[in-house]
C-alpha cells in the first residue's frame, strides 16, 4: 500500500523496534527542533520544496533521481567519494587531497561528517588512533578507536594527537556496502595528515582499509558508544514506556507497467517499506502544514504499529518484500525477541543519536519521548531508498499546556 502514512502520539515515551535484511541507517529528521517544525525543512514533510529555477535550485541532482525512477532501477553510481571536494590521489584522475597540516604533539579535534547520500563508509588515519568523544552533537564516553563507521548524516567527534614520526599519513573513507548483489562504487578516497616538516616528496602511509562488507569491525564500533552522563545536555532514558512499535524495513519489487522495460531485479520496479506501507509525499502542500490547518485528504492516521504478517523478518531467501532524540538501547543479529533481548537492553548510558545504523540482518530497538509537537520524518537515511518508499511520519499532538503546542507558522512562510 502507498500513502502518506503517519503514526500518531500523545505526549508519551515509545519504544520502536527495527529489522532489517541489509544494513542501513534510519534518521528522524531532525536534531533540537524545538517548537520550530515550520523551519525543520524535509519537502512536503514540514516545508514545501525550493522551486525549480533559480540560484538555489539545479537540475543535475533530479536528473539522476528522474533517470532512475523512470528506469524503475538504481541510480547511477557516483563517480567518485570526496574529503572537502577532492577524490584524493587514489582516484586515476586527480593529483590533488585535502590536506590536515599538523604540529607535533598537539592534538587535534577532528569533526567528520558523512555528507554521501548513499553510502557507509570505514574513516581510517595511518598510524593513528582516534578518541570519539561525540556523536550526532551528543557527548559519549571517550572510546578509543583506529576505524570509524559513518552512516549518511551521522557525524563523530574525534580526539587525534599528532605523535608519529614526521612524514605523510593517509586519511582513507572506504565504502561499507553489504547488499548482496548491488553495484557500488569501490574506490577510496583520500585525505592527508601531514606533519609540518615531512618532505611533500615522501610517499604517503597507506592504513590497512577494512573489507567492503566488514559487518564485525562495524558492528564492534557502533555497539561499543555510550553516552556521556554527565554532560551538561544528558537526557536519561526513559525507564518505561506507554507505547511500542515493532517495525520491519523491507526492500521489494512492484510489477514494471505492461508498455514499460524496467531496470530493477527480474524486470520489475524497485520498491521499498516499512510494515509494508510505502510512503509516498503529497504534491500540493506539505504534511505539517495539512495537520495545522485540518486538510483532509493528504495524509492517513491509519500506520500499522507491527507488520501486517509474521514472517522470518531477516531471512535473506524470504520472499515477502530528528527532531526526537532517541536513545538506541540495544542492536543485534537475527531476529527480534521482545522476551529475551530486553536484557540486552542499556537502560542506563545509551547512545543519543539523531541518525542510527540497524546491522545486516539484524534489528536495533530505540526509545524516544513523544514531548515536540509536530510531523517528523522518519526514513531510512540512504537517500536511493526515499522515493522507493521507506519511510513515514510521526505525528505529535499538542500536549496539555502552552508551551508544548505548535505554533502558527511564520507569516512569510513559503507556499507550494
Amino acid at each position: 500500500m502507498a500513502s502518506s502514512s503517519v503514526f500518531v502520539f500523545g505526549f508519551v515515551v515509545a519504544l520502536l523496534s527495527l529489522s532489517l535484511r541489509t544494513s542501513s541507517a534510519a534518521d528522524f529528521i531532525c536534531l533540537f527542533q524545538r517548537l520550530t517544525p515550520w523551519a525543520d525543512g524535509p519537502e512536503f514533510i514540514t516545508q514545501c520544496p525550493i522551486r525549480p529555477g533559480g540560484e538555489w535550485w539545479n537540475a543535475n541532482p533530479i536528473d539522476v533521481e528522474n533517470a532512475a525512477l523512470a528506469s524503475g532501477g538504481a541510480p547511477a553510481d557516483a563517480d567518485a567519494y570526496t574529503f572537502n571536494g577532492w577524490p584524493g590521489d587514489l582516484f586515476n584522475s586527480c593529483v590533488s587531497n585535502s590536506t590536515l597540516n599538523v604540529v607535533p604533539g598537539k592534538t587535534y579535534l577532528l569533526r567528520i561528517i558523512n555528507a554521501a547520500l548513499n553510502t557507509q563508509f570505514f574513516f581510517k588515519i595511518a598510524n593513528h588512533s582516534m578518541t570519539v568523544v561525540g556523536a550526532d552533537a551528543a557527548y559519549t564516553n571517550p572510546f578509543q578507536t583506529d576505524v570509524l563507521v559513518l552512516g549518511p548524516g551521522q557525524t563523530h567527534d574525534v580526539l587525534m594527537t599528532a605523535n608519529q614520526s614526521p612524514g605523510l599519513y593517509y586519511m582513507t573513507a572506504s565504502p561499507y556496502a553489504t547488499a548482496v548483489g548491488v553495484p557500488f562504487n569501490q574506490n577510496t578516497t583520500t585525505g592527508i595528515i601531514a606533519y609540518g616538516n615531512a618532505r611533500q616528496a615522501t610517499r604517503p602511509i597507506l592504513p590497512v582499509i577494512p573489507a567492503f562488507n566488514d559487518t564485525t569491525t562495524a558492528f564492534s564500533f557502533s555497539s561499543n558508544l555510550t553516552s556521556l552522563v554527565t554532560s551538561p545536555f544528558w537526557s536519561p532514558v526513559p525507564q518505561t514506556v506507554d507505547e511500542n512499535m515493532f517495525m520491519t524495513l523491507g526492500l521489494g519489487l512492484t510489477p514494471c507497467n505492461s508498455n514499460q522495460n524496467c531496470s530493477g531485479f527480474f524486470g520489475q520496479r524497485l520498491s521499498s517499506s516499512m510494515n509494508n506501507r510505502s510512503f509516498v509525499l503529497p504534491s500540493q502542500v506539505s504534511l505539517l502544514e495539512a495537520v495545522f490547518r485540518n486538510i483532509s485528504g493528504v495524509y492517513t492516521k491509519d500506520f500499522p504499529d507491527t507488520p501486517p504478517l509474521i514472517f522470518n523478518y531477516t531471512d535473506v531467501n524470504n520472499s515477502f518484500n530528528q527532531n526526537i532524540l532517541f536513545a538506541p538501547k540495544s542492536t543485534s543479529f537475527g531476529n527480534y525477541n521482545p522476551t529475551t533481548d530486553t536484557q540486552k537492553f542499556n537502560l542506563v548510558n545509551p547512545q543519543e543519536r539523531n541518525t542510527f545504523g540497524v546491522p545486516v540482518g539484524g534489528w536495533a530497538v530505540i526509545r524516544f519521548r513523544a514531548n515536540n509537537p509536530g510531523v517528523w520524518y522518519v526514513h531510512c537515511h540512504l537517500d536511493v531508498h526515499l522515493p522507493w518508499g521507506l519511510a513515514m511520519a510521526f505525528l505529535v499532538e499538542n500536549g496539555g499546556t502552552p508551551e508544548p503546542t505548535l505554533p502558527p507558522p511564520p507569516a512569510d512562510f513559503p507556499k507550494c
